[in-house]
């Protein structure tokens, strides 16, 4: 039995995380953590999830052992959980988007610790679609435009999403691009004529959207496209209750979603 934590668990996505891991065999739900001034401190995590009763109380602090730590919240909470995972060694998994370097290099540092799996998406679908993004833009090579589009929901803070900054590295690292030099945001201007081997990427916020990635490979004459559409968030739940059931028992390290579907 996998036990875990879940940080953020009165938010979006802390809310399903609970309600899917009481659900799954193997996965024991033994922490709900919320920051020290949140409303509902000391409910039953179940019953802010709407479940019903589930024995766990909102807490600021982990007061049972956990096995694995799941953290969707925000880079300032992220930061805050991630020193307590490696005082007490317990492994993360980490969805928040919109970290900055400064915190990936912590990262890199507690990872040296505890195990530590990432990844700016935790849907198999769209992990899958990555690894294919960059294996198509190697075979089709320049001769074809690459345009990267996602669209989410009008509450959505950061911009580019990080799964589409994710698609965009996997094509950069495939190709030989710099993201820095080659991936141009949106475009707007009098003289804004396309660049061979530019990589544009275009993010739309409106209304209810969950999640849209559509990477565009387009020639004179033809177009392909790669697209995965979620129609709930709970695909980015599941993947991460999978990814979390899969790291228990690593070695301290970093680890993605790739390792966890053998693509790495």
């Amino acid at each position: 039995m996998v036990k875990i934590a879940i940080q953020g668990a009165a938010g979006r996505m802390g809310q399903r995380l609970v309600a899917l891991c009481v659900e799954q065999e193997g996965l024991e739900l033994v922490g709900a953590l919320e920051h020290i001034d949140h409303l509902q401190l000391g409910q039953d995590t179940g019953v802010v999830a709407g479940i019903g009763p589930t024995g766990v109380a909102l807490a600021a602090e982990l007061d049972r052992q956990a096995d694995v730590l799941i953290d969707f919240t925000i880079p300032a909470a992220m930061r805050a959980v991630l020193e307590t995972c490696v005082k007490t060694k317990t492994a993360m998994v980490i969805g928040t988007t919109g970290l900055s370097d400064q915190d990936h290099r912590a990262i890199d540092d507690a990872a040296k610790t505890v195990a530590i799996l990432q990844a700016p998406n935790m849907s198999l679908g769209v992990n899958l679609m990555i690894a294919l993004a960059g294996q198509v833009a190697k075979q089709l090579g320049d001769d074809y435009d690459i345009e990267i589009t996602e669209a989410h929901h009008r509450f959505k803070k950061d911009a580019p999403s990080g799964t589409a900054v994710g698609i965009a590295k996997a094509i950069c690292q495939a190709t030989g691009k710099d993201m820095t030099k080659d991936v141009t945001h949106g475009r707007h201007g009098d003289d804004v004529t396309r660049k061979r081997g530019q990589i544009g990427m275009h993010a739309l916020r409106m209304g209810d959207v969950v999640g849209e990635h559509t990477v565009s490979y387009a020639a004179l004459g033809e177009r392909l496209e790669l697209r995965h559409v979620a129609t709930t968030r709970d695909v980015f739940v599941r993947g991460a209750l999978k990814a979390a059931k899969w790291l228990a028992g690593k070695e301290a390290g970093r680890y993605g979603m790739a390792d966890v579907l053998g693509l790495s």
